[in-house]
């Protein structure tokens, strides 16, 4: 069956009523037949439920999709996407190791990274993630772990995944990809020989807006380490946001062409729009690895940013004057989500830092909805032409050149 069918199809067990739609197991623990039933399945030599934090119906139901989209061995689920990044790393890392990490990072991932597991004498060399050669030269004899988003949070830098995958096996060390902006309908790292692959499934996985949740997929005996680490440590997902997250699970594909579809389209509208410095989307001719993205990914993806004269200034007058998309620091719903990174997600960089990954004070991350595209480019276009009209003089001068 194809992925699009079993994202449908697979399901838990059914029970003696016969459900058409798998019910929702809200239970803290299970029962055992007799005292030597719950023995083996402590002992590991029969399966079963045991505790909730250990495993559940509908958790169970939601990583086994989640494997299948991604062409992995096993996985786990946890209650966020950060609990998810942080499991993957403290599952697996002792004191004395040592990371090498893209800058191009989500914010929070760079405060774990450079400031809560140094306590734990765990440390951290960020490089340019397009420069395979800085990865290569950051790699020490101590180096266990290799960690990157491919597209980037915000900026959408991309990171060539055949060529990270063979630096990695040259060197026997871990690779973890971020693949919460592609999601598996758009690329499956584990394919090209990532050996984690993580999302928070608080995005495109639910795609509502509804619940929080993370997911780590990949090999079974790195998996069965960052297991032993989660179930003694408690970051469990429930069983009603598995449930939610295993339901849109449904509709993923579905949603993630439209959502690329319209994110196309709108990049394409605004990319000459004289009120923006620079528009970047991974299919756009325009973007600096657009060979690469066509290459390892099927479709562009629902995000792109926009780079808006004036700084903050004018970027907070055109959400002002924004009619449909939300203000917000989340992503991955229907509904259009605007979000200005440096004062939001990565405020907590220095500027210094934000600039080497591109995060300008004008720079807004455009989560493209569900909406009718001709919506959405009526109103982005009125709500820059109305925010243009307090451009100062000079920038008005420069943009009457331009045109």
């Amino acid at each position: 069956m194809k992925k699009q069918t079993k994202a449908i199809r697979i399901q838990a067990e059914r029970s003696q009523n016969r459900e058409h739609s798998v019910p929702l197991y809200l239970t803290s623990s299970f029962t055992f037949e007799d005292a030597e039933q719950g023995r083996a399945i402590f002992a590991d030599e029969i399966e079963g439920n045991i505790y909730s934090r250990y495993m559940n119906p509908n958790v169970d139901e939601f990583v086994e999709k989640m494997c299948m989209l991604e062409n992995t061995e096993d996985g786990i689920a946890f209650a966020t996407g950060m609990a998810a990044n942080f499991a993957a790393m403290a599952g697996l890392l002792k004191s004395g190791d040592h990371v090498v990490a893209s800058k191009a990072l989500f914010g929070s991932c760079i405060q774990i990274l450079s400031k809560i597991l140094p306590k734990w004498g765990i440390t951290t060399t960020f490089v340019d993630g397009h420069d395979l050669h800085a990865w290569e030269a950051a790699i020490q004899d101590n180096t266990k772990f290799l960690f990157c988003e491919s597209p980037s949070n915000p900026g959408l830098d991309l990171i060539d995944l055949e060529a990270i995958c063979q630096l990695k096996a040259k060197h026997n060390l871990i690779l973890a990809v971020d693949n919460c902006f592609a999601t598996p309908v758009i690329q499956t790292p584990a394919d090209w020989g990532a050996d984690l692959v993580i999302h928070s499934a608080t995005k495109y996985i639910d795609g509502q807006g509804r619940v929080l949740g993370g997911v780590i997929c990949g090999r079974e005996s790195l998996i069965n380490e960052i297991r032993f680490f989660s179930r003694h440590t408690g970051p469990s997902m429930s069983p009603f946001n598995a449930w939610v997250l295993s339901k849109s699970l449904e509709t993923i594909h579905l949603r993630i062409e439209k959502h690329s579809d319209n994110a196309f389209k709108l990049a394409q509208a605004l990319e000459k729009n004289p009120a923006l410095n620079a528009v970047k989307y991974p299919f756009l001719t325009s973007h600096p690895q657009f060979e690469l993205a066509k290459k390892q990914m099927r479709m562009g993806g629902a995000i792109l940013t926009i780079d808006i004269k004036g700084g903050f200034e004018m970027v907070n007058e055109v959400s002002k004057h924004i009619q449909i998309a939300s203000i917000s620091p989340n992503l991955g719903d229907t509904r259009t989500i605007i979000t200005h990174p440096a004062s939001t997600t990565h405020s907590k960089l220095s500027p210094e830092q934000r600039a080497e990954v591109g995060i300008t004070d004008g720079l807004v991350r455009i989560a493209v909805g569900l909406e009718a595209i001709e919506d959405l480019i009526e109103d982005f276009e009125q709500a820059l032409e109305k925010a243009t009209l307090l451009l100062p003089k000079e920038e008005e001068e420069e943009t009457a050149v331009a045109e």
